[in-house]
Protein backbone atom coordinates (compact mmCIF):
# COMPACT_ATOMS: atom_id res chain seq x y z
CA UNK A 1 0.00 0.00 0.00
CA UNK A 2 2.81 2.40 0.91
CA UNK A 3 4.68 1.59 -2.32
CA UNK A 4 1.55 2.35 -4.35
CA UNK A 5 1.14 5.69 -2.56
CA UNK A 6 4.80 6.61 -3.22
CA UNK A 7 4.48 5.57 -6.88
CA UNK A 8 1.25 7.57 -7.24
CA UNK A 9 2.95 10.65 -5.77
CA UNK A 10 5.92 10.23 -8.14
CA UNK A 11 3.66 10.14 -11.21
CA UNK A 12 1.69 13.09 -9.82
CA UNK A 13 4.88 15.14 -9.52
CA UNK A 14 5.86 14.16 -13.07
CA UNK A 15 2.40 15.20 -14.23
CA UNK A 16 2.84 18.53 -12.42
CA UNK A 17 6.18 19.23 -14.12
CA UNK A 18 4.92 18.54 -17.64
CA UNK A 19 1.55 20.14 -16.85
CA UNK A 20 3.26 23.42 -15.95
CA UNK A 21 5.38 23.19 -19.13
CA UNK A 22 2.19 22.77 -21.16
CA UNK A 23 0.57 25.75 -19.46
CA UNK A 24 3.69 27.83 -20.19
CA UNK A 25 3.98 26.74 -23.85
CA UNK A 26 1.81 29.62 -25.27
CA UNK A 27 4.18 32.24 -23.83
CA UNK A 28 5.94 32.63 -27.21
CA UNK A 29 2.58 33.41 -28.82
CA UNK A 30 1.74 36.02 -26.19
CA UNK A 31 5.19 37.58 -26.41
CA UNK A 32 4.39 38.14 -30.09
CA UNK A 33 0.94 39.56 -29.27
CA UNK A 34 2.43 42.00 -26.74
CA UNK A 35 5.25 43.09 -29.06
CA UNK A 36 2.83 43.68 -31.96
CA UNK A 37 0.08 45.00 -29.66
CA UNK A 38 -2.41 42.91 -31.61
CA UNK A 39 -4.02 39.47 -31.23
CA UNK A 40 -3.93 39.12 -35.04
CA UNK A 41 -5.81 35.93 -36.05
CA UNK A 42 -5.25 34.08 -32.76
CA UNK A 43 -8.34 32.76 -30.99
CA UNK A 44 -9.05 33.24 -27.29
CA UNK A 45 -11.36 30.20 -27.07
CA UNK A 46 -8.67 27.56 -26.26
CA UNK A 47 -7.43 29.69 -23.35
CA UNK A 48 -10.95 30.33 -22.04
CA UNK A 49 -11.68 26.57 -22.15
CA UNK A 50 -8.36 25.85 -20.43
CA UNK A 51 -9.25 28.40 -17.72
CA UNK A 52 -12.62 26.69 -17.20
CA UNK A 53 -10.90 23.31 -16.95
CA UNK A 54 -8.33 24.57 -14.43
CA UNK A 55 -10.96 26.18 -12.19
CA UNK A 56 -13.16 23.05 -12.20
CA UNK A 57 -10.09 20.87 -11.64
CA UNK A 58 -9.07 22.93 -8.61
CA UNK A 59 -12.59 22.72 -7.18
CA UNK A 60 -12.80 18.97 -7.78
CA UNK A 61 -9.41 18.32 -6.14
CA UNK A 62 -10.18 20.25 -2.91
CA UNK A 63 -10.16 18.01 0.21
CA UNK A 64 -13.89 18.39 0.96
CA UNK A 65 -14.75 17.25 -2.59
CA UNK A 66 -12.06 14.73 -3.53
CA UNK A 67 -9.41 13.86 -0.88
CA UNK A 68 -5.72 13.04 -1.62
CA UNK A 69 -5.52 15.14 -4.78
CA UNK A 70 -3.24 17.95 -3.54
CA UNK A 71 -0.95 17.61 -6.57
CA UNK A 72 -3.94 18.17 -8.87
CA UNK A 73 -4.80 21.31 -6.88
CA UNK A 74 -1.24 22.67 -7.19
CA UNK A 75 -0.77 22.23 -10.96
CA UNK A 76 -4.23 23.52 -11.83
CA UNK A 77 -3.89 26.53 -9.52
CA UNK A 78 -0.74 27.46 -11.46
CA UNK A 79 -2.57 26.73 -14.71
CA UNK A 80 -5.55 28.89 -13.72
CA UNK A 81 -3.21 31.81 -12.98
CA UNK A 82 -1.41 31.47 -16.33
CA UNK A 83 -4.59 30.99 -18.37
CA UNK A 84 -6.21 33.99 -16.65
CA UNK A 85 -3.12 36.03 -17.62
CA UNK A 86 -3.41 34.90 -21.25
CA UNK A 87 -7.10 35.83 -21.37
CA UNK A 88 -6.30 39.22 -19.79
CA UNK A 89 -3.72 39.87 -22.53
CA UNK A 90 -6.42 39.09 -25.11
CA UNK A 91 -8.73 41.58 -23.39
CA UNK A 92 -6.04 44.27 -23.58
CA UNK A 93 -4.96 43.82 -27.20
CA UNK A 94 -8.03 42.36 -28.96
CA UNK A 95 -10.35 44.52 -31.13
CA UNK A 96 -13.50 45.90 -29.45
CA UNK A 97 -15.83 43.26 -30.92
CA UNK A 98 -13.48 40.49 -29.81
CA UNK A 99 -13.27 41.99 -26.32
CA UNK A 100 -17.05 41.81 -26.02
CA UNK A 101 -16.98 38.14 -27.06
CA UNK A 102 -14.25 37.34 -24.52
CA UNK A 103 -16.25 39.03 -21.77
CA UNK A 104 -19.22 36.88 -22.79
CA UNK A 105 -17.08 33.72 -22.66
CA UNK A 106 -15.77 34.68 -19.22
CA UNK A 107 -19.31 35.28 -17.96
CA UNK A 108 -20.22 31.73 -19.07
CA UNK A 109 -17.08 30.28 -17.47
CA UNK A 110 -17.60 31.94 -14.09
CA UNK A 111 -21.32 31.13 -14.19
CA UNK A 112 -20.58 27.43 -14.73
CA UNK A 113 -17.93 27.32 -12.00
CA UNK A 114 -20.14 29.25 -9.57
CA UNK A 115 -23.15 26.98 -10.23
CA UNK A 116 -21.08 23.81 -9.77
CA UNK A 117 -19.51 25.18 -6.58
CA UNK A 118 -22.77 26.40 -5.02
CA UNK A 119 -24.83 23.32 -5.94
CA UNK A 120 -22.11 20.95 -4.73
CA UNK A 121 -21.84 22.82 -1.40
CA UNK A 122 -25.51 23.43 -0.69
CA UNK A 123 -27.30 20.45 -2.26
CA UNK A 124 -24.83 17.55 -2.22
CA UNK A 125 -22.59 15.81 0.29
CA UNK A 126 -20.03 13.00 0.23
CA UNK A 127 -19.99 10.85 -2.90
CA UNK A 128 -22.81 12.81 -4.57
CA UNK A 129 -20.76 15.99 -4.31
CA UNK A 130 -17.72 14.22 -5.77
CA UNK A 131 -19.88 12.78 -8.56
CA UNK A 132 -21.27 16.19 -9.62
CA UNK A 133 -17.90 17.96 -9.52
CA UNK A 134 -16.20 14.97 -11.16
CA UNK A 135 -18.57 14.99 -14.14
CA UNK A 136 -18.10 18.75 -14.58
CA UNK A 137 -14.31 18.41 -14.35
CA UNK A 138 -14.15 15.43 -16.74
CA UNK A 139 -16.33 17.18 -19.35
CA UNK A 140 -14.19 20.34 -19.35
CA UNK A 141 -10.99 18.27 -19.46
CA UNK A 142 -12.19 16.32 -22.52
CA UNK A 143 -13.06 19.64 -24.20
CA UNK A 144 -9.54 20.90 -23.54
CA UNK A 145 -7.89 17.71 -24.81
CA UNK A 146 -10.08 17.86 -27.92
CA UNK A 147 -8.58 21.18 -29.02
CA UNK A 148 -5.54 19.61 -30.85
CA UNK A 149 -7.89 17.75 -33.22
CA UNK A 150 -7.95 20.73 -35.60
CA UNK A 151 -4.12 20.79 -35.69
CA UNK A 152 -3.99 17.04 -36.33
CA UNK A 153 -6.47 17.46 -39.19
CA UNK A 154 -4.25 20.20 -40.64
CA UNK A 155 -1.19 17.92 -40.40
CA UNK A 156 -2.99 15.13 -42.28
CA UNK A 157 -4.35 17.55 -44.89
CA UNK A 158 -1.07 19.39 -45.48
CA UNK A 159 1.19 16.35 -44.87
CA UNK A 160 3.42 18.67 -42.83
CA UNK A 161 4.18 18.93 -39.08
CA UNK A 162 5.11 22.62 -39.34
CA UNK A 163 2.27 23.66 -37.03
CA UNK A 164 2.60 20.74 -34.58
CA UNK A 165 5.88 21.07 -32.61
CA UNK A 166 7.38 17.74 -31.53
CA UNK A 167 8.20 18.70 -27.94
CA UNK A 168 4.70 20.05 -27.36
CA UNK A 169 3.19 16.77 -28.59
CA UNK A 170 5.67 14.83 -26.43
CA UNK A 171 4.77 16.94 -23.38
CA UNK A 172 1.04 16.29 -23.95
CA UNK A 173 1.71 12.55 -24.13
CA UNK A 174 3.93 12.37 -21.03
CA UNK A 175 1.65 14.68 -19.01
CA UNK A 176 -1.47 12.67 -19.92
CA UNK A 177 0.09 9.27 -19.27
CA UNK A 178 1.47 10.49 -15.91
CA UNK A 179 -1.98 11.60 -14.74
CA UNK A 180 -3.48 8.43 -16.22
CA UNK A 181 -1.22 6.25 -14.02
CA UNK A 182 -1.78 8.62 -11.06
CA UNK A 183 -5.55 8.18 -11.44
CA UNK A 184 -5.25 4.43 -12.01
CA UNK A 185 -3.25 3.95 -8.79
CA UNK A 186 -5.70 6.19 -6.90
CA UNK A 187 -8.75 4.55 -8.51
CA UNK A 188 -10.16 7.92 -9.58
CA UNK A 189 -12.27 7.51 -12.75
CA UNK A 190 -12.82 11.26 -13.17
CA UNK A 191 -9.09 11.91 -13.61
CA UNK A 192 -8.58 8.60 -15.42
CA UNK A 193 -11.08 9.01 -18.31
CA UNK A 194 -9.92 12.38 -19.74
CA UNK A 195 -6.27 11.39 -19.43
CA UNK A 196 -6.88 8.14 -21.33
CA UNK A 197 -8.21 10.37 -24.13
CA UNK A 198 -5.26 12.76 -23.71
CA UNK A 199 -2.78 9.85 -23.85
CA UNK A 200 -4.36 8.48 -27.03
CA UNK A 201 -4.41 11.91 -28.71
CA UNK A 202 -0.80 12.54 -27.65
CA UNK A 203 0.23 9.15 -29.08
CA UNK A 204 -1.56 9.92 -32.36
CA UNK A 205 0.25 13.28 -32.56
CA UNK A 206 3.62 11.54 -32.11
CA UNK A 207 2.70 8.94 -34.77
CA UNK A 208 1.71 11.73 -37.18
CA UNK A 209 4.98 13.48 -36.43
CA UNK A 210 6.86 10.26 -37.23
CA UNK A 211 4.99 9.90 -40.54
CA UNK A 212 5.29 13.51 -41.75
CA UNK A 213 8.47 14.73 -40.01
CA UNK A 214 10.44 14.81 -43.29
CA UNK A 215 7.78 16.94 -45.00
CA UNK A 216 8.51 20.14 -43.05
CA UNK A 217 8.45 23.04 -45.49
CA UNK A 218 7.30 20.89 -48.44
CA UNK A 219 3.89 22.54 -48.36
CA UNK A 220 5.40 25.98 -48.74
CA UNK A 221 7.50 24.82 -51.68
CA UNK A 222 4.48 23.25 -53.34
CA UNK A 223 2.51 26.44 -52.80
CA UNK A 224 5.36 28.47 -54.33
CA UNK A 225 5.60 26.13 -57.33
CA UNK A 226 1.85 26.27 -57.79
CA UNK A 227 1.94 30.06 -57.60
CA UNK A 228 4.77 30.22 -60.15
CA UNK A 229 2.94 27.83 -62.46
CA UNK A 230 -0.26 29.86 -62.13
CA UNK A 231 1.53 33.13 -62.89
CA UNK A 232 3.38 31.54 -65.83
CA UNK A 233 0.07 30.28 -67.19
CA UNK A 234 -1.47 33.72 -66.83
CA UNK A 235 1.45 35.33 -68.68
CA UNK A 236 1.19 32.77 -71.49
CA UNK A 237 -2.55 33.41 -71.80
CA UNK A 238 -1.94 37.16 -71.97
CA UNK A 239 0.77 36.65 -74.61
CA UNK A 240 -1.51 34.49 -76.78
CA UNK A 241 -4.29 37.05 -76.47
CA UNK A 242 -1.89 39.82 -77.48
CA UNK A 243 -0.68 37.86 -80.55
CA UNK A 244 -4.25 37.15 -81.63
CA UNK A 245 -5.13 40.85 -81.33
CA UNK A 246 -2.03 41.73 -83.33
Amino acid sequence: MRDIKVLRTAFGILGNVFGVLLFMSPMITFKRIISKRSTEQFSSIPYVIALLNCLLSVWYSLPFVSPDNLLVTIVNSIGAGLEATYVLIFLIFAPKKEKAKICGYLFVVFSIVSCVALISLLAFHGNKRKLLCGFAFTTSCIMMYGSPLSVMRLVIKSKSVEYMPFFLSLAVFICSISWFIFALLGKDPFILVPNVIGTLLGAVQLILYGIYRDNRGVVKKDEMNESIETRTGELQDKKLAYNEDA
